[in-house]
């Protein structure tokens, strides 16, 4: 279903005012977007003041927003935003602006009330490049490398050693039941995403001025820039990627299919040096321990240095932009949750060892347990800047404009 947002006349002026009479003869700049939920984005609007309560994120905040407090709408910058709900997929086209981030849970014909990177990304470039650009963005939530948006040149999806000794003996958690049918579903699904993108991107491109007013065909395109922010399903995979936390080339295969994508991306899309940026996950931020994240971010990296691609690949670390000031508060209301739990359980180390507290005074030791732990200053900022869950950056506003900017300013040196 292709959803079209209406456009103001005035807004269709706005090629010509971007456009001199002696610039006349430049090409549309294309950006596209791809990836899986993070892509998608789920900072809700709401989080926007977060943003303020840093000095450092202030400004950035005055750009999200115009004089009336309602977020920014960007005056040249257009953007056509493929995604799904289930098995459904649709279209939003329209100037870019706030809410065009994951659409679950809103009215799927106009913007939501969510963004993702694709809000600061189009008011950088809307700032910095002073003729019409076009954002193409497509992302769907819990898809893979591996599988979903495998690149045709890496061909069949290939068993890991563990489910090629496991998978057909049927047997153990998290093993299908009917290996065949595992087999055929597979194929099915292998590439599934891939096709999609290069089949909207192509869409646009046979006709942008559908989506960007005043565009004539004369003019031509250039595809200036792709961003890839994606990994959560590849990074929890333990069957596709086994060994988990013993191997440091674990996820090899990942930077070898990454590698692969751009290619692809590249032949299909006919654009041989079109810059690529590659959002580098940054859940748990910059102090994380754990061995498969660390791994799997250096892995997600790596197809930078390669030859081929040096001085047109630029991996972007996203873990500075991790709000570490909300992870240590979920950190203490996990605790909250897990003396929760405690009460409910008769043991000697625990405070209803003897189970005998009622139920309103299991509500009343949680109360001062959690105001003991958490200050109104922390329960204030978590309110603020929280939405959603953790491998989703919180949902925080913050995080995703911050990411946004990064990547757009990481592709401005190669425009022209």
């Amino acid at each position: 279903m292709l959803i079209r947002i209406v456009l103001c006349l005035a807004v269709a002026c706005a090629w010509a005012q971007a456009a001199p009479a002696a610039e006349k003869a430049k090409k549309l700049k294309v950006f596209i977007l791809a990836g899986q939920s993070n892509m998608e984005g789920y900072a809700q609007i709401a989080t926007f003041d977060y943003i303020g309560d840093d000095p450092a994120t202030r400004p950035l905040l005055r750009r999200m927003r115009g004089a009336d407090g309602k977020p920014t709408v960007c005056r040249h910058t257009w953007i056509s935003y493929l995604t799904g709900l289930g098995d459904k997929d649709f279209v939003l086209d329209g100037p870019m602006t706030a809410g065009y981030g994951s659409m679950w849970g809103v009215d799927p014909t106009k913007p939501g009330d969510k963004i993702g990177p694709e809000f600061t990304f189009g008011l950088t470039m809307d700032a910095a490049i002073k003729e019409p650009v076009l954002v193409i963005k497509t992302a769907w939530g819990g898809k893979s490398l591996h599988t979903d948006f495998r690149p045709p040149g890496a061909g069949p999806y290939q068993l890991s050693s563990f489910q090629a000794e496991h998978y057909p003996k049927q047997e153990g958690a998290g093993i299908p039941e009917d290996f065949e049918q595992w087999k055929a579903e597979k194929a099915q699904a292998t590439g599934r995403y891939y096709r999609l993108m290069i089949e909207h991107v192509k869409k646009v491109l046979a006709d942008p001025g559908k989506i960007v007013p005043g565009y004539k065909a004369a003019r031509g395109y250039e595809l200036s820039g792709f961003v890839w922010l994606q990994g959560w399903n590849d990074l929890v995979d333990g069957h596709t990627y086994p060994d988990h936390n013993s191997q440091p080339d674990r996820f090899d295969m990942y930077s070898e299919l990454l590698a692969q994508f751009i290619r692809d991306v590249r032949k299909d899309l006919d654009a041989p040096a079109m810059p690529f940026v590659i959002g580098v996950l940054g859940i748990e931020g910059l102090h994380t321990q754990r061995p498969s994240i660390i791994a799997f971010r250096k892995a997600m990296a790596a197809p930078a240095a390669l030859p081929e691609f040096r001085g047109n690949v630029v991996a972007v670390e996203t873990a500075p932009f991790w709000a570490e000031e909300l992870a240590a508060i979920d950190e203490k209301r996990q605790k909250v949750g897990t003396m929760r739990h405690h009460l409910d359980i008769k043991h000697k180390d625990y405070p209803n060892a003897d189970g005998h507290m009622t139920t309103e005074q299991k509500d009343e030791y949680i109360k001062k347990y959690e105001a003991d732990l958490i200050s109104p200053a922390e329960a204030a900022a978590w309110n603020r800047g929280f939405s959603h869950a953790g491998y989703h950056y919180y949902g925080c506003a913050k995080t995703f404009a911050q990411m946004g900017q990064a990547f757009a300013e990481a592709l401005l040196p190669f425009q022209k």
